[in-house]
């Protein structure tokens, strides 16, 4: 019996206006054998959330420029938890300074992808660290 395929929603929280590069990593995801589910601009992590558990995502990518990861990131851990559904990995790219990374971590997410990072490393992420929702890691 084959594993089944991954689900991974990529979102971009707030108001940040440029998706090229959410595009080419949920592209990157896709051609790596995912299924990716992209959720298009201006999502709140109400929205973002929502779409998760709808569409029963493994994982969520969150590709952020506009400076707001602080407060939009944890706020979507905080509602996943809230929501029962705490084992769904959140991993984020974008301009993120170094020194946010240890609180977006200890926040919960789980991997945190700066300008620079190749599409193979996030491709190997995700194989090495994600798994379906519901199978024991």
């Amino acid at each position: 019996m084959s594993e089944p395929t991954l689900r991974i929603l990529i979102a971009k929280p707030g108001l940040d206006g440029h998706d090229r590069g959410a595009k080419i990593v949920a592209r990157a995801l896709r051609d790596a054998g995912f299924e990716v589910i992209y959720t298009g601009l201006h999502q709140t992590p109400e929205m973002i959330v929502a779409a998760a558990i709808q569409e029963d995502v493994d994982a969520i990518g969150l590709s952020i420029l506009s400076g707001a990861h602080n407060a939009l990131l944890p706020r979507v851990i905080e509602l996943l938890r809230a929501q029962g559904a705490g084992d769904v990995k959140v991993f984020c790219g974008g301009i993120i300074p170094d020194e946010d990374i240890a609180g977006l971590k200890a926040a919960g997410i789980a991997a945190v992808f700066t300008p620079g990072a190749s599409l193979q490393q996030i491709v190997t992420w995700v194989r090495d660290n994600v798994k379906p929702r519901g199978v024991a890691a």
